[in-house]
């Protein structure tokens, strides 16, 4: 089978250019374009949207790169792909609000391919979504949860089940013991239904995000707010760091292929603070952040409370 990755990355480029057009639109500002090359190979195009009317940071990337042999981070849990060269390419963006009432959000979709003389290529997919709340609201909890079941619906029954737990479990702070957020669906190394169906469903994650996102922020983005929420916003992007900095995958391969730095950085918020001992006040809005929304929940009722193993 031969694989035209340039229909891939013509997919990805355009996901790109619809989402900053609909955020865009959205915010009623214009976001940067950044065209940046790797001298290793490949190289992307950077999106960014810095003190907007809605949004702090909003970044949307699009990068292709290739190398001699896989970093570390993606052979991980594959230890026969090291050494083999790769072509990897994807979408991932992060959008940081000013409004303390509108969550943080991630999503990204990728494609991997990598080869050896004499041997079969070895592609996959992955991706996914997920939501950082400061403030949060089970109406956008259900509706993101909901949205991401029905992108994954026409692929199996068991596939927003499956892919929800695998996100609890990844964006986990295990030195905190607590999530990042109120999860969404995370996949990696999809490859087993063939690739016409695993490139489906890859599109179908990444189409579902405006649908996941926009009608939260539409709903939330002109909530009153003062210093209090603010600060209380700061202190939990301090959580949002520690992940990407100590236990995200996608950062670590940036890097460690040489990525460009301020394109793999630009997830970070633009203000973040760290308290000492922070404890929130029993029954407040900041307390129940943690005793209501970051717990591994069924949002949708499918399963009852569940808890991280």
């Amino acid at each position: 089978m031969t694989i035209d990755t340039n229909v891939l990355e013509k997919f990805f480029t355009d996901l790109q250019t619809r989402i900053v057009d609909a955020l865009s639109t959205l915010d009623g500002s214009t976001f940067l374009s950044d065209t940046w090359q790797r001298p290793e190979g490949g190289g992307g195009v950077s999106r960014v949207l810095e003190d907007g009317k809605i949004f702090e940071r909003a970044g949307v990337n699009f990068s292709r790169v290739q190398g001699a042999a896989l970093p570390a981070s993606a052979s991980a849990s594959r230890p026969e792909l090291a050494g083999r060269s790769f072509d990897a390419m994807g979408v991932s963006l992060v959008l940081h609000p000013h409004n303390p009432y509108v969550p943080t959000v991630h999503m990204n979709v990728r494609f991997f391919i990598a080869q050896k003389n004499g041997e079969a290529p070895v592609w996959w997919f992955g991706g996914g979504m997920d939501l950082t709340p400061y403030y949060g609201f089970d109406e956008d909890a259900i509706h993101f949860h909901t949205t991401c079941r029905n992108a994954l619906a026409p692929y199996g029954a068991t596939r927003y089940r499956e892919y929800k737990a695998w996100c609890d479990r990844y964006f986990f702070l295990k030195h905190r013991n607590e999530p990042r957020g109120i999860g969404g669906i995370f996949f990696d190394d999809l490859n087993q239904a063939g690739f016409d169906s695993c490139f489906s469903l890859t599109r179908s994650v990444g189409e579902s995000f405006l649908k996941a996102y926009v009608p939260i922020v539409e709903r939330r983005h002109t909530h009153l707010y003062g210093e209090r929420e603010r600060a209380f916003q700061a202190y939990r992007r301090g959580r949002y760091v520690e992940f990407n900095l100590v236990w995200d995958r996608g950062t670590l391969f940036g890097l460690q292929s040489g990525g460009r730095t301020e394109s793999i950085l630009m997830s970070m918020p633009p203000t973040v603070r760290w308290g000492y001992k922070h404890q929130a006040e029993p029954g407040s809005p900041e307390a129940q952040l943690l005793t209501h929304f970051l717990i591994a929940r069924d949002w949708l009722g499918e399963d009852g409370v569940t808890t991280l193993g």
